[in-house]
């Protein structure tokens, strides 16, 4: 019997590691994620989806590298212009993240004495920030921080418009859909990658253009896009987020996570096959 999701981690990290990416793997990417990932996480990715939020105790320099900050109200993305920490240093942000960890990967295969990164570590930085990228909220606006600043109400329960995106919609599609069952959330992600809805557009997801392994510039225009589209749309400071938003939303939900899990997948495959 499949288990509900009871673990208390960010909703929208758990859909995309839970079955998705490794379903899409090919087998060099599989294995390399078989080799990378440590003995206890039993091959399963989806298992490490929440540890890059963990690890911000340990690692207080990566709290930058989740999101982007962007002018309020331009709705538009621009690498030298919004990827920095506070501080003001360039390449620190969830596009920069993105990346580093990338190059990183791709050198995986050579030997521990020539190789100077813990590439564990680079796999499960980007695997996350690739699916924070994805959740429009993470390129947002400054002054709000993404929506963490705004304070609404999910139906009765009092929130912040940023969670709403990264649990509520999904916590409240898989109740009333999906008898509160992950596994079945994801399947019907699944059947929508590969035989249904999006199975048609999953070739220009793939693609980076000029044969990049990865493009989180390309990732992040379309978060902000849908920042301003979907997220930020008719709501204010105390606003009640109820069916209406609910139902509005969803697609954009269901179509970043399917985005970001084809996405993943694709740029590991291209990361292990250079390799």
């Amino acid at each position: 019997m499949e288990k509900k999701c009871v673990i208390q981690q960010v909703l929208w990290q758990l859909i995309l590691f839970h079955c998705i990416t490794q379903a899409h793997l090919n087998d060099a990417a599989a294995d390399a994620v078989r080799d990378l990932l440590p003995a206890y996480a039993k091959n399963d990715l989806s298992s490490l989806c929440s540890w890059a939020d963990h690890v911000k105790f340990r690692y207080p320099w990566s709290s930058a590298l989740h999101y982007i900050n962007t002018p309020d109200n331009l709705c538009t993305y621009s690498y030298d212009r919004d990827c920095k920490d506070d501080s003001g240093e360039a390449g620190r942000c969830v596009s920069g993240a993105i990346k580093n960890y990338t190059s990183q990967l791709l050198t995986y295969g050579k030997s521990a004495t020539q190789n100077q990164y813990n590439l564990t570590e680079a796999l499960l930085f980007l695997s996350h920030f690739i699916g924070d990228i994805h959740q429009p909220l993470h390129v947002g606006f400054t002054s709000d921080e993404g929506g963490n600043t705004i304070d609404v109400h999910w139906y009765t329960r009092k929130t912040v418009l940023h969670h709403v995106w990264d649990d509520n919609i999904i916590e409240t599609a898989e109740e009333q859909f999906y008898d509160s069952y992950v596994a079945e959330f994801v399947d019907a992600i699944n059947q929508n990658i590969t035989v249904r809805k999006w199975s048609n557009q999953v070739k220009e997801w793939e693609d980076c253009s000029d044969n990049k392994t990865t493009c989180p510039d390309k990732y992040a225009s379309e978060g902000i896009t849908a920042a301003c589209d979907w997220a930020y749309k008719d709501v204010t400071e105390g606003s009640v987020l109820d069916d209406e938003y609910f139902l509005s939303r969803l697609p954009a939900v269901n179509l970043r996570l399917g985005q970001a899990a084809v996405r993943l997948a694709a740029t590991l495959n291209r990361v292990f096959r250079q390799s």
